[in-house]
C-alpha cells in the first residue's frame, strides 16, 4: 500500500463568505457527503506561506523570536511570510523572508516539506525550505515595524530545536516541522536528497 495524500475535491452547493480581512477571509460551503446530506464547513482562506531552515556550517539554525498574540505566547520561530501575489514562486519568496528577518543569503536551496497546517479549519499551505551556505545579505537592513520590531535572533543547534520539540518547549509549526524534517533527512539519505527548490508544489501552483 503506498501511503500518498491525493486530489479530491466533493460537490459545492452555496458559498458565501461572512469575513474578509486584510490577508485572509473566512468561507463557508455548503458540501454534499457520500451519503447525500449537505453540510456547512467553515474555514480560512489563506494565501500560502513559506518558511526557512537556515542551518549553517556548525549544524546550527537560525531561530527568531517574536510574540504571537492569538496564543499570547512569544515563540521560538524560523523566518517565515505570506506569498505576497497568487503565483508567486514561492523560492523568491522564502529568499525575501530569509533577507527581511534575518539579514541572511543563502547559496544552496532545497524543499525539506511541505505542509496543510490546520486542514480542518484553514487552507494554508507551507513549503519549508532548508538553506546552506550562509553569509550576511548585502546592502541595508529591512526596516521591521510592529510585533517584528521586538524580534531577537539566534542561531541554535539543530538537536536542541529537536529535543525542545518533543519535550514541548517549542510549539511553532514551521520550527517542529523543520527541524524534525531535517533530522530525519540527515538520519536517511542526507540532504542531497532532498527535492530542489524549485520542484512542483500543487498546493500553489508557481510560475518558474
Amino acid at each position: 500500500m503506498t501511503l500518498k495524500d491525493t486530489p479530491e475535491e466533493w460537490q459545492v452547493t452555496a458559498t458565501t463568505t461572512p469575513f474578509r480581512g486584510n490577508k485572509t477571509s473566512v468561507r463557508t460551503d455548503s458540501v454534499v457527503m457520500p451519503d447525500g446530506t449537505v453540510v456547512t464547513r467553515d474555514y480560512q482562506v489563506h494565501p500560502g506561506s513559506v518558511a526557512v531552515l537556515a542551518l549553517d556550517g556548525e549544524g546550527r539554525v537560525l531561530v527568531l523570536r517574536q510574540y504571537r498574540h492569538p496564543v499570547r505566547h512569544k515563540l521560538w520561530e524560523i523566518p517565515a511570510g505570506l506569498l505576497d501575489v497568487p503565483g508567486e514562486n514561492p523560492l523568491h519568496a522564502a529568499q525575501r523572508e530569509l533577507y527581511e528577518e534575518a539579514h541572511v543569503k543563502a547559496e544552496d536551496w532545497r524543499v525539506l516539506t511541505d505542509v496543510y497546517t490546520t486542514p480542518g479549519g484553514c487552507d494554508e499551505a507551507v513549503r519549508v525550505f532548508l538553506a546552506r551556505d550562509l553569509s550576511e545579505a548585502e546592502g541595508a537592513r529591512y526596516e521591521v515595524s510592529e510585533e517584528e520590531a521586538d524580534m531577537e535572533l539566534a542561531r541554535v543547534p539543530l538537536g536542541d530545536l529537536v529535543r525542545g520539540a518533543l519535550a514541548g518547549e517549542l510549539h511553532n509549526t514551521c520550527l517542529v516541522v523543520g527541524a524534525l524534517s531535517a533530522a530525519a533527512a540527515l538520519a536517511g539519505d542526507g540532504f542531497d536528497a532532498l527535492r530542489p527548490a524549485d520542484a512542483p508544489w500543487p498546493a500553489r501552483p508557481f510560475e518558474a
